[in-house]
């Protein structure tokens, strides 16, 4: 008797959609509370907060539907069989056009073309309603209909553009990997890696945003000093036009060896008070730098897509499993679809994982910043940042320890105040 692999699955999400909704609602419940949590009483001004509430519970009503329409087709897609059902539509969709069915790359090229074309229609709805109606109604959209669908086409070219030889070039490794397939896959996946880091800022991100080099200043000196003083590699600083889409702020830099970038976000200028917050928050990121934080995450990532592999060159060789999920033949995306959907129980258990090492990256990150002399306007910068962006001020500690990569304001405030207290 076959193991009944696609109800297991199935099952699996629904417990997962029951569990993380529970855990919704919790969260839920703690943005409804009418006041601030103790340690951010008069650090937090009661109008902020206010709006700062009504800004979560707006997202958060959204979310119970977003989550409950997912679930549903995603479930129902495995469940009455439209997975297979759309992979032999789509193989007899090429006579018509002319090209041979029998082709697994220009199979799975139709297959693709037809998912992105249906998640565009049904992720639609959710992007706009979220964009033009919470966004926009708390302040935070600045782009027009136009910027957005013009986003929306030029993500669809790249798709377009990138995505053929990416799959073409999968399937190829699959068919002739023989036993050291994980291997080849995973030295597949490295060097495009390192390829889209190379590239993505070079000619991607431009395409979407304009990006131009921070003027001559105090806080260019500031922050030059500061890489120069941690031997960071500064090549280029720029600032990103983030506001022409939303009021919402960050910083980030990339970059290999002797060659890092730092990019700020014209928004984060603009809401940080004076230079010393920003200067401070740039100091949390090159704590990361200075960590290793970002290799260490690099390795972990490697070694985790490597056993992933090994993993799905086991799915490739379980007919059961295709069957089990209404296939007849084993194409090499389904089984990798299949494979995603198998190792769903170990991804959430490694993506908590993942989660409590960042938090734990981002307090270290934090008290390097306090180290080097930013502890206060650390603390200056991350108050204004979190009541600029209204983000939530009450967190639900169960919720926070499954979802959260970053720890929530109060116990970032608690950490930075502490040593203080020791060294008094």
């Amino acid at each position: 008797m076959e193991f009944p692999y696609m109800e297991a699955v199935v099952c699996f999400m629904i417990l997962m959609y029951l569990f993380e909704t529970y855990l919704d609602l919790r969260q839920h419940a703690a943005l409804k509370l009418p006041t601030l949590p103790k340690t951010l009483e008069g650090v937090i001004s009661q109008e902020k907060f206010q709006k700062s509430r009504a800004y979560s519970l707006d997202k958060s009503h959204f979310h119970f539907v977003h989550e409950f329409f997912s679930i549903l087709t995603e479930s129902s897609i495995l469940f009455f069989g439209i997975l297979p059902w759309f992979w032999k539509k789509s193989g007899n969709f090429l006579p018509i056009v002319g090209l041979g069915a029998e082709n697994e790359i220009l199979h799975t090229l139709a297959f693709l073309a037809g998912v992105m074309i249906w998640s565009q229609i049904t992720d639609l709805p959710f992007s706009l309603y979220s964009t033009f109606v919470i966004e926009a109604r708390h302040g935070f959209n600045k782009q027009t209909i136009w910027l957005f669908f013009r986003d929306l086409i030029k993500g669809m070219c790249l798709a377009i553009l990138l995505g053929p030889p990416i799959v073409s070039a999968i399937i190829v490794i699959v068919q002739k990997g023989g036993p050291y397939l994980a291997i080849y896959l995973w030295a597949f996946m490295f060097v495009l890696s390192l390829v889209m880091m190379t590239i993505y800022p070079v000619l991607i991100a431009p395409l979407f945003n304009k990006f131009t080099p921070l003027p001559e200043g105090d806080l260019r000196l500031k922050i030059e000093k500061l890489a120069s003083s941690l031997s960071f590699p500064l090549k280029k600083l720029f600032v990103v036009d983030g506001s022409t889409r939303s009021s919402h702020s960050n910083a980030y830099m990339y970059g290999f060896f002797k060659n890092k970038r730092i990019v700020l976000y014209d928004t984060l200028i603009q809401q940080c008070k004076n230079d010393e917050e920003i200067v401070a928050v740039i100091a949390h990121e090159l704590g990361h730098w200075k960590l290793n934080h970002t290799m260490y995450s690099f390795i972990a990532m490697q070694i985790l897509t490597f056993l992933q592999f090994g993993g799905y060159t086991l799915v490739m060789n379980s007919t059961d499993l295709f069957r089990s999920f209404g296939f007849d033949t084993q194409p090499v995306l389904i089984g990798l679809i299949l494979f995603q959907h198998i190792i769903m129980p170990i991804q959430h258990l490694v993506s908590f994982g993942f989660n409590l090492v960042s938090r734990s990256f981002e307090f270290q990150a934090d008290a390097f910043a306090k180290k080097l002399g930013y502890g206060a306007s650390l603390r200056a910068g991350l108050v204004n940042l979190q009541e600029q962006n209204l983000s939530s001020m009450n967190t639900d500690p169960w919720y926070s320890a499954y979802h959260y990569s970053h720890p929530p304001l109060v116990e970032r405030l608690a950490a930075i105040d502490e040593p203080e207290k020791k060294e008094d």
